[in-house]
């Protein structure tokens, strides 16, 4: 990200996780969003596409148990899954990536010993929804003796382990912003340039029910001989 707040590259790396409770050998068939696999279930069917939001996935690997010729002629995940957890695959999207939060810091030098730090944090994702565990990880010069701290939520505290101011939310509701002001005084022995060579700002967060991707399961079929009745249940974290 810029400056001045714009995204210079953004990419997303996501994963599918199974937990398959299912007697016998059951065949299943995962249907996504991507455009790849949607295209090629409309041209089988003969007819146009009326997907909506298609996303492309790139790198993608799969399960030993995935049925890969399937998957190469018909665009579709089927596979005969394993008892209890496993990870199913592994993506990769670089476009139409969906930001959940926007991050704007500003830092001015006071003198030669002291910086002042301001980060607005805004969350971009729908009203409903909301962040949990957030934590905001802004790097300060090794030099640093003193801290002092404002925030509108959560709280913040220096760690001197990792060079980082250390902000943490514990609920950050959808289409909501906070900000944490932060006095920063260093040792008189500090050169000239504090900023230079910073590494970038942190966050760490989960937001239930979204995904940066735009990835979503369009269906989970499952066939079985014997013809008994299943349960399918999704979450996006």
């Amino acid at each position: 990200m810029s400056s001045k707040g714009s995204v210079l590259r953004c990419d997303v790396t996501g994963k599918i996780l199974m937990k398959c409770f299912l007697s016998g050998m059951p065949d299943l068939k995962l249907g996504l969003n991507d455009k790849i696999g949607l295209e090629k279930e409309a041209q089988l069917k003969s007819r146009p596409s009326k997907s909506g939001k298609t996303i492309e996935l790139d790198d993608v690997t799969f399960h030993q148990c995935v049925n890969l010729t399937r998957f190469n002629s018909e665009k579709t995940v089927s596979f005969v899954p394993p008892d209890g957890e496993f990870e199913l695959m592994k993506y990769r999207i670089t476009e139409g990536v969906n930001l959940p939060f926007r991050v704007l810091p500003t830092i001015k030098e006071l003198g030669r010993t002291r910086m002042e730090i301001n980060v607005k944090v805004k969350s971009v994702f729908g009203a409903k929804m909301f962040a949990l565990g957030v934590v905001v990880k802004v790097p300060v010069p090794k030099q640093t003796a003193k801290t002092s701290f404002q925030t509108t939520s959560g709280k913040a505290k220096y760690n001197a382990s990792i060079d980082s101011l250390v902000w943490k939310i514990r609920k950050f509701p959808g289409q909501t912003e906070a900000t944490m002001s932060a006095e920063v005084e260093l040792i008189s022995t500090m050169g000239e340039k504090k900023l230079a060579n910073r590494p970038p700002i942190q966050m760490e967060f989960q937001v239930p029910m979204f995904t940066a991707s735009g990835l979503r399961v369009r269906f989970l079929k499952v066939w079985e001989k014997s013809g008994y009745n299943t349960v399918e249940w999704v979450r996006y974290i």
